[in-house]
C-alpha cells in the first residue's frame, strides 16, 4: 500500500485535540473521515506527529496515511481538502514516502510558537489565537529565565499530571522570546515535549515578566521536580505547532 506524508494546518478551536476521543470531534477523526471518501469507503488511519491538545493550533503538523491505491500527491491534496468541506483544517502538501517513514517516530524535532498579546485592550482580531496579558512584560528578565531552561533537564516541574511519557528528562534546544509590536512570541524547539511542557514554561515565564518570580528562581524550580513549584499552565489558544522536522524533509 502506498504511504503518503501530509503537511496540515488547522484551527484548534472546536476540536478536542488531535487524537480521536469519544467526547467530541478531533482533527484526526475529521481527516480520517475525509480520507475514507478518497479511499472509496475504507477508513485509513491518519497518524500525526504531534498530539496537540484541545484549542491548540497548527501551521505545520505532519501526518501519514496508507491508501489502497496510488494517487498523485497533488490530486490527493485537492481531494482531501474537498472532502474536508467547511472544517477549519487544510492539507497544505502531500508527498509519497517509504513504508519506513512514520510521522511521529521519524521526526527529528518539533517546533512551537506561543503568542501573548501584551497590551491593556483586549484582542478583537486575534481573539482565540493569543493569551491576553495586560501588564507590560519584562522581556530581559524572561530571556534570562529562559536561559536556565535550555539544554537537558528533568522537566517534572513543567509536566502535566496526566503526562504518559516514560521519562521527564528532555533536551530543550531552543527557547527564544521576541516582541513584535504588542505581541510577545515565545519559540520552543525540541525533539519531543512532555504534555503541557511548553504551556507550563510560558506560564512560568509570564510570572517572571511580571516580576512575581525572578530568573534566579528557575533553577530551584527545576530542581524541585514538583509541578506546584512552577507557574500556571498558559491557555491553549496561544499555542501553535509550527513545524515538524525530518531528515530528509519529505516535502522538500
Amino acid at each position: 500500500m502506498p504511504r503518503y506524508a501530509l503537511l496540515i494546518e488547522y484551527d484548534g478551536a472546536g476540536f478536542v485535540g488531535w487524537q480521536r476521543q469519544e467526547t467530541g470531534p478531533s482533527v484526526q477523526q475529521v481527516l480520517e473521515e475525509a480520507a475514507a471518501r478518497v479511499a472509496r469507503g475504507a477508513m485509513p488511519e491518519v497518524v500525526g506527529a504531534g498530539r496537540t491538545d484541545a484549542g491548540v493550533h497548527a501551521e505545520g503538523q505532519v501526518a501519514h496515511l496508507d491508501l489502497d491505491r496510488a494517487l498523485d500527491p497533488g490530486r490527493l491534496v485537492e481531494a482531501l481538502n474537498f472532502h474536508l468541506g467547511a472544517a477549519r483544517i487544510a492539507v497544505r502538501a502531500a508527498a509519497c514516502v517509504p513504508q519506513s517513514f512514520h510521522a511521529r517516530f521519524s521526526a527529528k524535532a518539533r517546533a512551537y510558537r506561543y503568542a501573548i498579546l501584551n497590551r491593556r485592550a483586549r484582542p478583537a482580531l486575534a481573539m482565540g489565537r493569543v493569551w491576553h496579558v495586560k501588564h507590560t512584560l519584562n522581556l530581559d528578565a524572561m530571556r534570562a529565565a529562559a536561559r536556565h531552561l535550555i539544554g537537558r533537564h528533568d522537566f517534572t516541574s513543567f509536566r502535566a499530571a496526566a503526562c504518559q511519557a516514560a521519562s521527564a528528562v528532555k533536551t530543550l534546544d531552543r527557547l527564544e522570546i521576541l516582541r513584535e509590536g504588542e505581541t510577545v512570541l515565545v519559540f520552543a524547539e525540541a525533539r519531543s515535549f512532555l504534555h503541557h511542557q511548553v504551556r507550563n514554561i510560558v506560564g512560568t515565564l509570564k510570572l517572571v515578566g511580571e516580576g512575581r518570580l525572578s530568573p534566579q528562581d528557575i533553577p530551584p524550580i527545576l530542581a524541585a521536580r514538583d509541578r506546584s513549584a512552577a507557574g500556571p499552565t498558559a491557555p491553549a489558544e496561544g499555542l501553535t505547532l509550527t513545524a515538524i522536522r525530518y531528515d530528509p524533509d519529505p516535502f522538500a
